[in-house]
């Protein structure tokens, strides 16, 4: 790479709409412009114009269905970018919150959420913690799912099979923890079978989920995770 190269990506991130948009994103799911600048507050034809530079250099992909224009993150390494940076460039967790709305966020934000596809929040960090307990993830040299691990995985009917190059599981540091969750390919698959499995629901029209009493059941049998530490 380049050194303008370096800076142009870095140019992309250094508006705060633009940044605005990637965290958004990070849920992992297809947004409309109407709605990214809805969320960033922002005027429809302010939107239009950074999406139009985030999609041209590589961090968005577009989609269309009918009349709607739907963008969404170009692809997991562009998650983890954003991710990593959202990391390094997270406040102290004792900063004061600007407003009550912004300390309700946060506090929803860091019990539970997406990140991207993946589980994180408290409750990522308590199902990762879960998992090495019983030795089904080993985390002693990167993370790595024991032999345990993917038979456990596959009595949940969840039959990882590799993606592309896409690891099996790896660590995603947490923003709000300061600590790794599970991400990867069984990281998402846990994700996607809690939200379907209706073990946790989207709250808002943040990131944030909380854990139902389904949820809360089903973690505590199978992770033996106590349901009062996902509240």
């Amino acid at each position: 790479m380049q050194s303008r190269d370096l800076a142009a990506l870095a140019a992309l991130l250094a508006d705060e709409t633009r940044a605005s948009f990637c965290l958004a994103l990070l849920d992992g799911r297809a947004w409309t412009a109407g709605e990214l600048a809805r969320h960033a507050r922002v005027a429809p034809s302010t939107a239009s114009e950074h999406l139009g530079r985030l999609v041209a250099g590589g961090l968005l992909a577009e989609e269309r269905e009918g009349r709607h224009r739907y963008v969404r993150l170009a692809g997991e390494n562009v998650a983890r970018l954003v991710e990593e940076l959202a990391a390094h460039a997270a406040p102290a967790p004792d900063a004061p919150p600007s407003s009550l709305r912004a300390a309700s966020t946060r506090s929803a934000m860091a019990r539970g959420r997406t990140c991207y596809d993946h589980l994180a929040g408290r409750l990522g960090i308590t199902i990762t913690q879960a998992m090495t307990a019983r030795g089904l993830l080993h985390q002693d040299t990167g993370f790595a799912l024991s032999a345990h691990g993917v038979a456990w995985f596959r009595a949940l009917g969840l039959t990882l099979e590799p993606k592309g190059r896409r690891p099996l599981a790896r660590s995603c540091l947490d923003w709000t923890e300061r600590k790794p969750h599970l991400a990867g390919l069984a990281g998402a698959e846990l994700c996607r079978h809690a939200l379907d499995a209706g073990w946790c629901v989207r709250i808002g029209s943040e990131r944030a989920v909380k854990v139902t009493e389904d949820g809360e059941r089903a973690l505590a049998e199978l992770l033996g995770i106590e349901p009062g530490t996902l509240r």
